[in-house]
């Protein structure tokens, strides 16, 4: 059993080799809280939820760091629109990011370090790269100078001469404009902390680097985020990290976008869907099912079409499970997953194949189910289920089936206590043999949205 990924700086898949056996340490760059996310934020935490599921389900102690940037540009700026203070903007959608992790069925990380409660570790990552020679201060800012770092650029594949590197207002000092901020000094009005070179904010990258270090050392496995952060962010991170001293990473993995019309879903474009809405639309466990089985470096193009085409296919997974446990009560999940199953796990977490198995899976159940088989759909049922336990998509899962004993579950009984009185009507007009009645019957719940099946123990909803 071996464990390949995608790696970035390699180009390539490698297998995975941890730098302690049998753990496997991950860094992934969460939420930049200047607003609610929209669901292109959540997929990334949601490719790494099910990569840190396969690896603990492959026997690994997994020491899961996601960040929140909750101090930048774009949050003092949202800040001085809305006149209030920054620190309020950022909790609230640091709340609301978290809100929608745990509605998509995230495990929690096993640390998520604020980058303000982080200043003391990036003034000494910025004296030791200053005494290095790697770093220098300059009107209040604090620059890292590439031109030191011989192996700056390897991870994007750029060459240094043609290099464009953003910069900020108030970046003023710098030997090279290529080089970027650590450090920026205050401004009248924003928030500041005191340093040896002047009160000022942290730059984005340094706080990464800085967390990461404090949390997983001088090396670790595997460092993740989106595509669009390979430059400046990641490459500035190896830069600050390995000129202070450290190895850093050993494998970059990033994740494609969800786009829409062909562009990164992004709040600067005006077309970002929100998560806190799409969940009033559409049941969670539909949305991660929707985002979480293309493979993580496939781009997504977001549709409400395809989020039906996903609905109904989820819908399936659940209407064979549902019948199972009708059939035979509660089935535990298998003790191990189907061997094609893992092996499309291991190679570079291959969902799709992964859940063509599953659904193959979910068939093979039906055909037991329709030949009164009891004891192999039943074993097909506890194979689906540990499939989708590794993939966070078990409906009788603890999680999910939680989520039903709310207002949502309530409503679903009172649901069920109607449509059975109508049935009861309909069962009573076939009784009559008058089907014109009970085609009419049917007709008007299935307009309703419900599906009516007659099974051999009577009919049985499900919405359509």
């Amino acid at each position: 059993m071996t464990i390949r990924l995608y790696d970035t700086s390699a180009r390539q898949i490698r297998d995975f080799s941890p730098l302690i056996p049998g753990c496997v340490s991950i860094y992934l760059c969460g939420a930049t809280v200047q607003a609610a996310p929209h669901i292109g934020h959540i997929r990334s935490g949601l490719n790494f939820d099910i990569m840190r599921r396969w690896f603990a389900y492959r026997g690994y102690d997994v020491t899961f760091v996601r960040n929140v940037t909750d101090i930048d540009d774009k949050i003092i700026a949202k800040a001085a629109d809305q006149g209030r203070p920054w620190w309020a903007i950022g909790y609230e959608n640091e709340r609301a990011f978290n809100d929608g992790y745990a509605a998509l069925g995230c495990l929690p990380p096993t640390v998520e370090p604020r980058a303000t409660g982080h200043i003391t570790e990036m003034v000494e990552m910025m004296r030791g790269l200053i005494e290095r020679g790697h770093a220098y201060a300059a009107e209040g800012n604090v620059y890292f100078d590439v031109r030191s770092f011989p192996g700056y650029l390897q991870l994007s594949n750029q060459e240094l001469d043609n290099l464009l590197q953003p910069s900020g207002e108030g970046e003023t000092g710098k030997r090279d404009p290529r080089d970027f901020a650590m450090w920026k000094a205050a401004k009248e009005g924003e928030p500041s902390w005191e340093t040896p070179w002047g009160r000022g904010r942290p730059g984005w990258h340094l706080e990464c680097s800085a967390m990461a270090h404090k949390y997983l050392g001088e090396s670790f496995d595997i460092h993740g985020g989106g595509l669009d952060l390979i430059f400046p962010h990641h490459e500035n991170e190896i830069a600050q990290a390995k000129a202070f001293g450290d190895d850093f990473a050993a494998y970059w993995v990033h994740n494609a976008w969800v786009t829409l019309s062909g562009e990164k879903m992004s709040k600067s474009l005006g077309n970002s869907v929100l998560v806190s809405e799409m969940v009033k639309q559409w049941r969670p466990i539909v949305l991660r099912y929707y985002l979480g089985t293309p493979h993580y470096r496939s781009m997504i193009e977001y549709s409400p079409e395809a989020l039906h085409e996903a609905e109904a296919a989820f819908a399936r997974i659940e209407g064979f499970m549902q019948r199972v446990v009708e059939l035979a009560g509660p089935v535990e999940p298998a003790a191990e997953v189907p061997l094609a199953f893992a092996e499309a796990m291991d190679d570079d977490l291959g969902v799709p194949q992964a859940l063509a198995i599953v659904h193959t899976t979910v068939r093979q159940g039906n055909s037991a189910l329709s030949a009164d088989d009891k004891e192999t759909a039943v074993a097909r049922l506890a194979e689906v289920r540990a499939m989708l336990g590794v993939l966070g998509l078990d409906p009788l899962d603890e999680h999910w089936a939680g989520a039903a004993t709310g207002r949502g579950g309530d409503l679903h009984g009172v649901v069920d206590s109607l449509v059975r009185m109508v049935l009861e009507q309909r069962e009573g007009a076939r009784g009559r043999k008058d089907y014109a009645a009970a085609d009419a019957i049917r007709d008007q719940l299935q307009q309703s949205g419900l599906a009516i099946e007659d099974t051999p123990s009577g009919p049985r909803w499900t919405l359509s």
